[in-house]
């Protein structure tokens, strides 16, 4: 007769089974966890989204758009309104002289002449330093806020009459804004390269450009890494008057 601790149904046959049955209910326990875990994160709705819905950029195409979009319907209402605004309203001739000034310096009336236009880039792909210069940074390579911001305002300062950037023109609460590589203007997204022009005197305005010292800086890093910086004359442009919302919007204290 042989050993019962080599018995098929032995101690240690015994223990072996009984600890396939603790890891089994273990697994199970595990499984039910993670059910009760994604029921919850979920709420009733579907976790799995596509890919391409979680990209911020795609959003930000699909909003900037529409923002175009609007911007053209709010241009043609805009129009509607200076034609009905032109009919006989009771105004008199010096009231209408003063409305008009009021639509230039704001902004809102297209303007021609004479204007520079200034192009800023990113420095080309795989740009190495000038001799005598570090190796660039990440940041060394891109255009920022900063040197937009400062191209503006140098414009401005040279008796710009009106700005325009990329194909949007400038109105008093413009701002200029940055994120990552990309610009935000006025709700719309703009890559490189960017383009600002300026109706004015081209002497003052290109006068201003030098005269700078923010972009006195830039040009070192033009010089450095091979962003790019172009001024170019041109004869006659016309800029568009800016057709966007004028509403202002403001933080109020909470009662």
């Amino acid at each position: 007769m042989s050993n019962s601790a080599d018995s098929p149904q032995g101690p240690v046959h015994r223990f072996e089974w009984r600890l396939v049955r603790l890891l089994t209910a273990a697994v199970f326990a595990l499984a039910g966890l993670i059910f009760v875990t994604s029921f919850n994160t979920a709420k009733g709705t579907n976790i799995r989204t596509d890919a391409s819905l979680l990209k911020l950029s795609d959003l930000i195409q699909q909003r900037s758009a529409k923002n175009a979009d609007l911007d053209e319907s709010t241009a043609a209402l805009r129009g509607d309104i200076d034609v009905l605004a032109q009919r006989d309203n009771g105004s008199t001739k010096a009231e209408n002289v003063k409305l008009g000034a009021l639509e230039k310096a704001a902004g809102t009336e297209k303007i021609s002449g004479p204007a520079v236009t200034v192009t800023l880039n990113d420095a080309p792909p795989n740009a190495q330093a000038a001799p005598g210069y570090p190796e660039p940074q990440a940041n060394d390579l891109v255009i920022h806020q900063q040197d937009l911001q400062a191209v503006v305002n140098a414009l401005w300062q040279g008796g710009a009459r009106g700005v325009q950037v990329m194909d949007q023109r400038l109105i008093s609460t413009s701002a200029v804004r940055c994120v990552g590589n990309t610009l935000i203007l006025q709700g719309r997204v703009y890559s490189p390269p960017y383009k600002i022009t300026a109706v004015g005197d081209r002497g003052a305005l290109k006068k201003a450009l030098a005269a700078s010292p923010a972009i006195q800086n830039y040009q070192l890093y033009v010089k450095a890494y091979g962003l790019g910086w172009k001024v170019d004359d041109r004869e006659a442009v016309t800029l568009p008057g800016y057709s966007g919302t004028v509403d202002l919007h403001y933080a109020k204290p909470v009662r």
